[in-house]
């Protein structure tokens, strides 16, 4: 795919990455729920009609109907907002996801046309069909949903690990990476626990259960969240098949990423704990509240998880080939010759609120190669990240960004376009006033440059290894 800039939309103070990142948290969390449903709709079919439980399909008549309305509602809906949202943000990426996978994509439409039919159908017609007309619709639409996730966890995890494709460009070489079977494991045994969890708190909704019901249809329940004993081990085993920086982050190189791994952890346990000892030992009744606290701590982990997936990919939105400002490591050498701002035509928003030229092109800079995981004193603001820097610290770390912070991605255009940027930063950390002056007119800009273009030449256009950083860190101490 051509080197191309493409426009974005802005969110004011809020990160483009929290936007895509909060509707995935509820995408994700909503389409396991379905995924783990079907599953669960089919264990209690086959409860009702062999008679092992005379409650059973009277809870699974209701229990469908919340998971028609959550699935198939706000799911097509944060599915739909996904795919908007994304092409705003990084429309690169979701570019060369298609791109690459399109057959994989329309394999993964299929059987999600496959699972709105079965679950329709059983909607419209699920209370006058016989038993086994029942049971093979649940069976169609528990397939289709966990092929769905099949198709789509390949895809995802081959932009952390992409494997063999790097080289090859081989589809099955990407697709089935090396997380992609502990993640296919763990998101599974998730998605089981989620609709189990959901099952407890349906339950409780429906008064036309009595106590003594309730209990046994939440003891059967409590059976789909047996393979949660394995969720340690397939996330170990995911953790392992992290590149070794990226597991470094979440092991405590990045505070943020160590946080919310902790807290999926964390909510995992405490799920588990209940489950084990609560619900399979003693099996305790559990009510409406602790039901949706349970609910809750597993949407917790959810977005912890999901955090991490997306976090641990720094500085890459494809592991090792597409960084998350859409340049590819082999693009960075051109950037630094031409400067980003040749592929930018787009013109500057409100540009008459920039006090001088070199401001705006600072501006534009930063949106081509900063705003996809910055703001400028919003969330994740640049004002707070480098407001305390000096000029020279500024030209230095951006210069060495990639030495600066390891999970940044080397800066790519040219010393003249590092230069405005600087300047826009200084601009925006000193307020926005109506008056900025222009480096270019000082005695010594030509001197500037020089200086920026070594630091850019010495920091290179690859990602840094620790050593690297660790020499960076102690140059930054020299010139604070």
């Amino acid at each position: 795919m051509a080197l191309t800039a493409y426009p974005v939309n802005e969110f004011g103070p809020v990160m483009k990455g929290l936007i895509i990142g909060g509707l995935g948290i509820f995408h994700v969390f909503t389409a396991q729920f379905a995924i783990g449903g079907g599953l669960l709709m089919c264990y209690f079919q086959w409860l009702a009609q062999t008679g092992r439980s005379r409650h059973a399909r009277a809870f699974l008549d209701s229990y469908f109907m919340y998971l028609v309305l959550w699935s198939f509602v706000i799911g097509a809906v944060t599915g739909v907002a996904m795919w908007f949202t994304a092409i705003q943000i990084s429309a690169r990426t979701i570019g060369m996801m298609i791109d690459e996978f399109h057959w994989l994509w329309a394999t993964e439409w299929t059987f999600f046309c496959l699972e709105i039919v079965a679950g329709y159908a059983f909607y419209r017609y699920g209370k006058r069909l016989t038993d086994r007309a029942r049971f093979t619709l649940l069976i169609l639409y528990a397939v289709a949903a966990w092929m769905s996730l099949f198709w789509i966890n390949g895809i995802l995890s081959w932009q952390l690990t992409p494997g063999g494709w790097t080289e090859t460009r081989n589809l099955w070489s990407g697709f089935f990476n090396p997380s992609f079977w502990p993640s296919l494991g763990y998101r599974t045994i998730a998605s089981m626990t989620i609709a189990a969890l959901a099952a407890c708190v349906v339950v409780n909704v429906r008064r036309e259960f009595d106590r003594e019901a309730r209990r046994e249809l939440i003891h059967k329940a409590s059976h789909l969240m047996a393979p949660i004993a394995l969720m340690p081990l397939f996330g170990l085993w995911y953790l392992f098949a992290m590149p070794a920086d990226s597991r470094e982050w979440v092991m405590g190189g990045s505070v943020a990423m160590t946080m919310f791994m902790n807290l999926a952890v964390f909510a995992s346990f405490l799920i588990g704990g209940y489950a084990v000892l609560g619900l399979w030992l003693q099996k305790l009744y559990i009510n409406g509240p602790s039901a949706t606290v349970l609910v809750v701590l597993a949407f917790a982990a959810t977005a912890g998880g999901e955090f991490v997936r997306e976090g641990s990919r720094k500085p890459f939105t494809i592991r090792q080939y597409l960084y998350s400002n859409s340049i590819t490591e082999d693009e960075v050498a051109s950037l630094r010759a031409s400067g980003v701002l040749a592929i930018d035509p787009y013109p500057l928003r409100d540009a008459e609120t920039y006090p001088n030229e070199q401001v705006q092109t600072g501006a534009k800079v930063y949106r081509n190669l900063c705003s996809i995981c910055h703001t400028p004193s919003g969330i994740n603001g640049l004002t707070h990240l480098a407001g305390t820097w000096t000029p020279t610290q500024r030209r230095m770390n951006i210069a060495k960004l990639q030495r600066t912070k390891a999970f940044m991605p080397p800066f790519a255009s040219s010393a003249d376009e590092l230069e405005p940027l600087v300047q826009w930063l200084g601009w925006v950390c000193d307020g926005r006033p109506n008056m900025w002056p222009d480096s270019r007119e000082t005695p010594s800009y030509a001197a500037t440059l020089q200086q920026i273009q070594a630091w850019l030449d010495e920091a290179g256009t690859a990602p840094a290894t620790r050593a690297e950083i660790e020499r960076a860190l102690a140059e930054w101490r020299e010139h604070r």
